[in-house]
């Protein structure tokens, strides 16, 4: 065997540290198993306020670069999700580099999982894209540290319905703010997604009169549920101009822009993809130059990280959708906030966050 010795210059500068989006993480940890193929990146933002949770997501990346800088990113989200929803937990997130259809298997989730245990409940996985709940029951049987398993194994089962309805809860609130009327009825609604809880978020939408507009990269799905809820269908990515009241960003984030944000006729952004905003600030205050309502996505689709708490602390079904209901009042504090201060919507949840995470801090030194 021979090995290499790697150059500097071959190498970027600064691959995490540097990041932009690394802001501080706590533990950044890098998996590999030869045996089951795993590449896994394990994103620990921070711990102040809990243990780290945050779903796995498993994607078939453009590079090593781009899962890095995705695992950061979301990490950093759910700790302000967290904090601004007054749990108990830190933010963490976990990215599997792959094609979820067709690499993903039983021995690769439990080596997944026994790197999850190796933190000892520092970080707390769950389901997130390109995974199921059984996939969630595999990692069970070598760690306890995972929530989101079925529930027929005592578990809070898929949140994506009730991640679903934490969305719709905060679009009825920012059309309240925005058009003085929480009702969708009649509302042209653009939903981007229909995975999982974009199906059920068009559910809600067209069930209140809404009238849905469909985008997904899946033809087949589009045709099945156009007819299944009455929704008009627009292919491809140039979605960003059409003629509707309400975007509803729900697959991968980034898609506010500098290219699409001067295409928005949307009055109001509210979706279930993480990081929506390519740039949190700039965006965010392009947005409201323009007078978009946009609800803050780490509020408004918190409803997922609050079922899967219920298994940490043991509350029941009645008690997670109060949680997540409240996520309309939450949304409502923010817009009324970013109009006190002129802030930014974004700046507005962010602060509050922060503030309770600071106030944790603090309190743990005195």
């Amino acid at each position: 065997m021979t090995s290499e010795i790697i150059s500097t210059k071959a190498l970027k500068n600064d691959p995490v540290f540097g990041q932009m989006s690394f802001d501080g993480h706590e533990q950044i940890v890098f998996c590999n198993d030869e045996d089951t193929g795993l590449k896994a990146i394990i994103g620990i933002h921070n711990t102040v306020l809990g243990p780290a949770l945050g779903g796995t997501r498993m994607w078939n990346y453009e590079s090593e670069w781009h899962a890095l800088n995705d695992v950061l990113r979301l990490s950093r989200g759910m700790t302000y999700k967290a904090a601004i929803t007054g749990l108990n937990l830190g933010g963490g997130k976990a990215v599997i580099i792959g094609n979820a259809k067709t690499q993903k298997n039983a021995a690769l989730m439990r080596r997944f999982g026994e790197f999850v245990h190796s933190l000892s409940g520092n970080y707390i996985t769950a389901e997130d894209v390109g995974m199921e709940t059984s996939d969630m029951d595999i990692v069970r049987e070598v760690t306890p540290y995972v929530t989101g398993i079925s529930e027929s194994k005592g578990g809070a089962g898929n949140p994506s319905p009730i991640t679903a309805y934490g969305v719709f809860m905060g679009m009825k609130a920012a059309a309240k703010h925005q058009f003085g009327t929480e009702s969708l009825d009649g509302k042209k609604v653009l939903v981007q997604g229909v995975g999982h809880v974009g199906e059920t978020l068009v559910k809600h939408i067209t069930n209140e009169g809404g009238q849905v507009i469909i985008n997904d990269i899946n033809e087949a799905r589009l045709a099945e549920l156009s007819k299944k809820y009455n929704a008009n269908v627009v292919l491809g990515n140039d979605i960003y101009g059409l003629d509707v009241d309400i975007y509803a960003p729900c697959a991968l984030g980034a898609t506010i822009n500098d290219k699409t944000i001067h295409q928005l006729k949307a009055k109001v952004i509210a979706g279930a993809a993480n990081n929506q905003l390519a740039d949190e600030i700039k965006h965010g205050r392009l947005l409201k130059e323009k007078g978009i309502a946009y609800a803050p996505d780490f509020l408004i689709n918190a409803g997922g990280i609050i079922n899967v708490y219920a298994e940490l602390e043991g509350y029941g079904r009645d008690e997670i959708n109060r949680k997540t209901e409240n996520i309309y009042n939450t949304t409502l504090d923010i817009f009324k906030l970013s109009e006190q201060e002129n802030i930014t919507t974004y700046r507005a949840a962010f602060n509050i966050a922060q503030n309770r995470i600071d106030s944790k801090k603090k309190e743990s030194k005195s």
